[in-house]
C-alpha cells in the first residue's frame, strides 16, 4: 500500500484502487470539500504524474474518457483548488509522491490497464438529492427531475417564464461552464424539442453564474444528471430482441421464465449496468478481493480471475 497525506488531501492507493480525501485546509476548494472522499478503481485510470517544483509539487491523475460523469459534465474546466484529481504536494513529501507514482503506473502495467475510452462510467455521480442556489437560481435534483427556480437577481424575461420543472428523460444534455475574467458561467441543460442559442442570462433552461463562491458546486448537480444521462460513447442502435417466453416452470404463471431459464448474454449491456449503490458494492468487493490475497486466503490466480469478474459488471 501507498500513501501520501498532506494539507491538501490524501491519497491511498492498496494496489486495486485509489482512495482520494479531500483535506481540511482552508485551501481546498468548496467543490472537493463537497464532494467528499473518492474511490478509483485502477481501470479508471489512464495515468498518473507528479510535477515538481522549488516549493511544492503536484500529483496528478488522468482518467480514461469517459469514466467520471463529474469531468464530462465539466469539459475538464474544474480548477485546480476544485479538482478532485490533482494534489498540492510539499517539499519534504516528493519523495513519497514519487513512490506512489512508481506504484500506481506498475500496477497499470501488471493489470495491463487499457488508457483508451470507455463506453460506461466507473465512477457514480454525486448522491442525491442535491440542490444548489448560485448565480440566478436555483437547480435541484431528485435522480428523476431537474427544477430550476429563480431569485430576484433573475433577468424579467426569464423570470417570466417561471420555475421550470424537467424530467430526466426530456434531458439530452448537460453542461457546466466557470466564470472567466468578464464572461458569466453557467449550468445549462439541453432539452429534447427546446433547443436553443440564447445566452445563459436569457435561456430558461439554464442558470447564469457571476462568479461567485458556490459557483462550482453548480458542476455537482451537472454530474449527477449525466451520471443517469444515456452515455455518449455507448454503441447506438435498436435494442436487442430478448429470447421468446420458455415454458413455464411448476407453479409459475403461463409466459413467465424460471430462473434457471434466463439467458443473460442476450440482455443489452446497458440494461444491467449497475446502479450507484451497486457500484460501491463492486468497489468495496474489490478491497476485499485485495485484502484476502494479501492475506494468502486467495492465491494470485484466483484473485485475477474474482477480480477480472468484478471488473466486468463494472
Amino acid at each position: 500500500m501507498a500513501e501520501i497525506i498532506q494539507k491538501d488531501g490524501t491519497w491511498v492507493f492498496d494496489g486495486d484502487a485509489l482512495r482520494l480525501t479531500p483535506g481540511r485546509d482552508k485551501s481546498v476548494g468548496l467543490l472537493r470539500a463537497t464532494l467528499g472522499e473518492l474511490v478509483v478503481p485502477l481501470a479508471a485510470l489512464a495515468g498518473i504524474s507528479f510535477e515538481q517544483g522549488k516549493r511544492a509539487g503536484r500529483l496528478r491523475l488522468r482518467l480514461r474518457d469517459g469514466v467520471d460523469p463529474l469531468l464530462l459534465a465539466t469539459g475538464g474546466r474544474l480548477a485546480a483548488p476544485h479538482d478532485p484529481y490533482q494534489l498540492a504536494v510539499e517539499s519534504d513529501r516528493f519523495g513519497v509522491a514519487e513512490y506512489l507514482v512508481d506504484e500506481v503506473r506498475n500496477a497499470l502495467l501488471l493489470e495491463q490497464v487499457p488508457a483508451g475510452p470507455v463506453e460506461a462510467f466507473l465512477l457514480p455521480g454525486p448522491s442525491v438529492p442535491l440542490s444548489v442556489s448560485a448565480g440566478d437560481g436555483t437547480a435541484s435534483f431528485d435522480g428523476e427531475r431537474v427544477r430550476l427556480e429563480w431569485n430576484w437577481k433573475t433577468e424579467d424575461a426569464k423570470a417570466a417564464a417561471g420555475t421550470r420543472d424537467l424530467p430526466l428523460d426530456a434531458i439530452t444534455g448537460v453542461e457546466w461552464y466557470p466564470s472567466a475574467g468578464l464572461e458569466n458561467g453557467y449550468l445549462r441543460f439541453t432539452v429534447r424539442g427546446a433547443p436553443t442559442k440564447a445566452p445563459p442570462k436569457y435561456d430558461p433552461n439554464a442558470v447564469d453564474l457571476w462568479g461567485f463562491k458556490k459557483d462550482p458546486l453548480m458542476a455537482l448537480v451537472a454530474a449527477a444528471v449525466q451520471a443517469r444521462l444515456p452515455h455518449p460513447a455507448a454503441p447506438a442502435g435498436p435494442p436487442r430482441a430478448l429470447p421468446a417466453p420458455a415454458p413455464a416452470a411448476d407453479g409459475a404463471a403461463p409466459g413467465t421464465m424460471s430462473p434457471d431459464t434466463v439467458r443473460p448474454q442476450t440482455v443489452r449491456a446497458d440494461a444491467v449496468r449497475p446502479s450507484e449503490d451497486d457500484h460501491d458494492a463492486l468497489l468495496r468487493r474489490l478491497r476485499e478481493l485485495g485484502e484476502l490475497r494479501r492475506e494468502g486466503v486467495l492465491t494470485d490466480e484466483e484473485f485475477t480471475l474474482a477480480k477480472q469478474a468484478v471488473l466486468k459488471r463494472m
